[in-house]
């Protein structure tokens, strides 16, 4: 798999990687069999960076990423957690150093490891990213050994653009067909300071896929089932906020765009278009989605006259849901 330059930190990672939500939970249920096997197939493929975090599945996500891990004695492989869910309430204030050690120690148990490769705080209150001493708490976590590096995982672009006052390694955030506005300034800024981008949600809960419809069903667990409207988090991480029947329709309209590739490739091999985005992080519930998605990595550039059709159906039919809220 090609590899990218993940911000200043000197690493290299496979431009797809593994995003590990739907094997801790909240997407129905995933057997811990299928996750283990949908991680060996993604790592056989090539992969080398996947994502986490402490609250997936209460920490299921991170202990069966450890368990693979150890199983293959493989240590070419970056893994990133997140923290700062757990709080209750989760309000900026909450982000205190006790906390965030606390949450790095835990990570640091399940992942069974000296030092965790990279810790995101999980999409914090927009005010944490005015908390200075937020920051200077996961820089003591660097200098104590426990963390090797730090970045955010954002809702907003604007909150992309502060965190990057912050000697951060990376911004994970939002990304894909429906979400373009990323690549309006925040990619450049990036760039310029040398910080990894990770495109999460990728295939906006898998609309992107092409392969739900209006008769699609969902588990009660799964969050395209309870929050559809934000009832639980941010509407904005649920079919990427765009409303189902809208992102139906745009989806039709992108399969003639797409061709003969299969709508997920194609979509992810869109996000790779972009130079600024050091890795996609689409999820897997098994040995087959982890190995198409991987396959996205080997696809020719996509042209300029599908760049430009995938561009209008979002400024058509997308862009006033999304564009200007997030």
């Amino acid at each position: 798999m090609k590899k990218r330059s993940f911000g200043r930190t000197g690493q290299q990672v496979g431009e797809v990687g593994f995003g590990a939500w739907a094997i801790g939970g909240s997407w129905g249920n995933v057997s811990e069999h299928d996750a283990e096997a949908a991680l060996h197939a993604a790592l056989d493929a090539g992969v080398t960076f996947i994502d986490t975090a402490d609250v997936y599945g209460g920490g299921r996500s991170e202990r069966l990423i450890a368990r693979v891990l150890k199983q293959r004695h493989q240590d070419d492989v970056i893994v990133a957690t997140k923290a700062g869910r757990q709080l209750n309430p989760h309000v900026a204030g909450a982000y205190t150093a006790d906390a965030l050690t606390r949450f790095v120690e835990g990570s640091l148990e399940r992942l069974q490891t000296d030092a965790l490769d990279l810790v995101q705080l999980h999409c914090p209150p927009t005010d944490v990213y005015y908390r200075p001493e937020v920051f200077e708490a996961l820089d003591r976590l660097v200098q104590a050994g426990k963390i090797r590096h730090y970045g955010v995982s954002v809702e907003k672009v604007e909150e992309a653009i502060k965190a990057l006052e912050y000697p951060i390694a990376s911004v994970q955030i939002i990304y894909n067909l429906f979400r373009q506005r990323p690549a309006e300034l925040f990619f450049r800024l990036a760039q310029e300071r040398q910080v990894a981008v990770i495109a999460r949600v990728p295939l906006a809960s898998g609309l992107l896929t092409g392969k739900l419809s209006d008769s699609s069903q969902f588990a009660a667990d799964d969050h395209r089932a309870f929050n559809r409207h934000g009832e639980a988090f941010d509407v904005g991480e649920t079919f990427s906020g765009v409303p189902f029947e809208v992102g139906l329709k745009a989806v039709e309209e992108l399969r003639s765009v797409a061709g003969t590739l299969p709508m997920a490739q194609f979509a992810l091999r869109w996000i790779l278009m972009s130079e600024a985005v050091t890795v996609v992080i689409p999820g897997a519930r098994n040995p087959d989605q982890a190995v198409s998605n991987a396959r996205a990595a080997e696809l020719p550039a996509l042209t300029a006259d599908q760049m430009d059709a995938a561009r209008s159906i979002y400024d058509r039919l997308i862009r006033p849901h999304v564009h200007q809220r997030w």
